[in-house]
């Protein structure tokens, strides 16, 4: 099985960024609806919970199926299922807070439990970004062997080839090139 790619790029983080920035910005709209009392910053992020839910359950997917083309036993397995766990953790936290918001049936404001909710979901999914980046930037998963500053463009070759990350053998050591 291989990742999910278009267009020479893994989709699973293509699609992150707009669950993290509608889910944060309803964040944001929340703090400021609870600084000027105005119902278009609750309904704001009413509607941002929504589309950041549907967005995060996409990303999900793409991000699932990377996961199943990871080595088995491996730390990157390991570290790709806990940052799966957290990011279902997060949907799932905003599903309730949403819920929470919408029995109020017209402006939507929140309650304490919906505002704290959203607000550890935050804080979820910082931690998540984080793990994340530990399995694109430590790791090297969905990383090219010929990426640097002047590889040529993903467009310009029909496959690109991803770097599987490999382990020196217990107690090599690795060799200093001046």
């Amino acid at each position: 099985m291989k990742p999910a790619r278009l267009l020479g790029h893994h989709i699973h983080p293509m699609l992150v960024v707009f669950p993290l920035g509608l889910l944060a910005v309803s964040v944001i709209f929340d703090g400021v609806y609870l600084v000027t009392h105005k119902l278009v910053f609750a309904e704001t992020a009413y509607w941002n919970i929504l589309a950041g839910v549907l967005g995060g359950l996409a990303a999900a997917v793409f991000g699932a199926w990377d996961w199943l083309t990871l080595s088995a036993n491996t730390r990157a397995k390991r570290i790709g299922a806990l940052h799966g766990v957290v990011n279902v953790f997060v949907v799932l936290l905003f599903i309730v807070s949403w819920l929470i918001r919408n029995s109020e049936p017209v402006h939507h404001v929140p309650t304490a439990a919906a505002l704290a909710l959203s607000f550890v979901a935050v804080m979820f999914a910082l931690v998540s970004g984080w793990i994340g980046g530990e399995l694109v930037e430590r790791m090297g998963i969905g990383v090219s062997p010929d990426a640097g500053p002047n590889a040529s463009s993903s467009l310009s070759v029909r496959e690109v080839k991803v770097k599987v990350p490999r382990r020196a053998p217990a107690g090599a050591m690795r060799r200093r090139t001046p």
